[in-house]
């Protein structure tokens, strides 16, 4: 038996990936009009991310509970890998560590300091250590690598989305009085912190772009393009990294998930970069 890799659904993971590599998915929650919708398993409204009264919540520790035990007797006693949305964003993490402190050992929990594939990225390279025979500590490990070598960029066409959320660090303060700006974002230590103040949209892609690409540099890397809304700019933006990064195999293309939506509103355009793994 191998090590069973968990994450949740703020990590985005396309089904083909999911499947292939034995993740399981445990979901965030979407509170709308008193209603708790579990992010990836219920109907959730295509336009959540402009409602006002609607709110996220992570996951809880009866499922989180839950998840672990099967995973670890599914797993035949090899051990449960739990990659999570950083701690700096979601509560995920915390309630995480307090279930697998229920459970034991056989638990370990990852934070990945990051969001969407910038999380999934981990929980797959969790995931090929596991089935190339990895103990426990190897697949914990080999997640901890890929936290650390992550990188993840946004644009947003508006910021009101990220006003309400309270998810935004460093550039609170002139969230207020700068509405008009269309910023370049980054995920520094687990936050999403301002990397760069922009005038337009196209100017911001622009400058992710070359944000991802000198990260990335001649070395090969798995990149995935999100999007809430905005399927022609993530197409762009794929492309136009195909383009300057082709040593690189094309991006994945995904939409945001719903809860991740929530916070940054229509239109907003995010790459995840894993440098230097293994494949996909």
């Amino acid at each position: 038996m191998t090590v069973t890799v968990v994450t949740d659904s703020s990590a985005s993971l396309p089904i083909e990936l999911r499947d292939r590599w034995g993740i399981r998915t445990v979901p965030l929650h979407i509170l709308l009009d008193g209603a708790d919708l579990r992010d990836g398993i219920d109907e959730v409204p295509e336009d959540i991310y402009a409602r006002e009264r609607v709110t996220t919540a992570g996951a809880g520790p009866e499922e989180l509970a839950e998840a672990y035990r099967k995973a670890l007797a599914d797993s035949g006693g090899s051990g449960v890998v739990a990659v999570h949305i950083s701690a700096a964003l979601s509560g995920t993490f915390g309630t995480a560590e307090q279930a697998a402190g229920q459970i034991g050992s056989g638990v370990r929990v990852i934070d990945s300091k990051s969001a969407a594939m910038g999380t999934g990225f981990a929980a797959l390279a969790a995931a090929r250590a596991a089935a190339g025979g990895a103990d426990l500590q190897g697949v914990a490990a080999a997640a901890d690598a890929a936290v650390h070598r992550g990188h993840a960029y946004m644009a947003v066409q508006r910021l009101d989305n990220l006003r309400r959320s309270g998810r935004i660090g460093s550039a609170a303060a002139w969230l207020g009085s700068a509405l008009s700006l269309k910023p370049l974002l980054t995920v520094d230590d687990g936050k999403l912190v301002l990397a760069q103040r922009i005038r337009t949209f196209s100017k911001a892609m622009a400058a992710m772009i070359d944000r991802v690409c000198d990260v990335v540099g001649d070395r090969p890397a798995a990149l995935a393009v999100h999007h809430v809304a905005n399927p022609q700019g993530a197409q762009e933006m794929a492309g136009a990294l195909a383009q300057r990064l082709p040593v690189c195999a094309p991006a994945v293309i995904t939409s945001l998930c719903p809860t991740l939506a929530l916070h940054v509103g229509a239109g907003a355009v995010a790459v995840c970069v894993d440098v230097d793994p293994d494949g996909l």
